[in-house]
């Protein structure tokens, strides 16, 4: 076994202990209160609901308390808070059925937004080089006239100190 395929097995061996000690811990109060929203129309979540003696949040803190005591999972808890107050208690949308679409929406909405940004400077850049067709000289310099007044004013700024 080469050097490269040792170290390989050495570090995926030692990280095996700590990733079965996560699949069986309790999900942690905090953890739960997090993933809630809380009832009393604050818009926090249970765990953020600032409301001293709230109506909602408390009896909800409570009722996560006995239910990580009774040995539920994370999952279980959650899916019975959202078939007791439906799904608006969730304090993330659920990747199933419609709800995809609120985690899709902000990426699409900055790719589409970078592409519109790209499109309109190389179309602004394009036409800019178009607009200058003596190989960089500024469009309307072709007037005699023009040309006069702009060599005098350049000759102006050079004697001013």
């Amino acid at each position: 076994m080469s050097r490269a395929g040792l170290a390989l097995t050495l570090v995926l061996a030692a990280g095996l202990p700590f990733a079965r000690v996560e699949a069986d811990a309790p999900p942690s109060q905090s953890e739960i209160e997090e993933a809630l929203t809380c009832q009393c129309g604050c818009g926090l979540t249970v765990h953020s609901c600032n409301h001293l003696q709230c109506p909602s949040g408390e009896p909800i803190k409570d009722e996560i308390r006995s239910r990580i005591a009774a040995g539920e999972t994370r999952e279980t808890i959650l899916a019975a808070f959202a078939s007791k107050y439906g799904e608006k208690v969730l304090s993330s949308p659920t990747m199933q059925g419609f709800n995809w679409f609120a985690w899709i929406t902000p990426f699409a909405a900055l790719l589409l937004a970078g592409t519109v940004l790209v499109v309109v400077v190389r179309s602004r850049l394009h036409r800019t080089v178009l607009a200058a067709p003596g190989g960089g000289t500024l469009a309307g310099t072709d007037d005699p006239a023009v040309r006069a007044r702009l060599d005098r004013e350049l000759a102006d700024l050079d004697r001013e100190p």
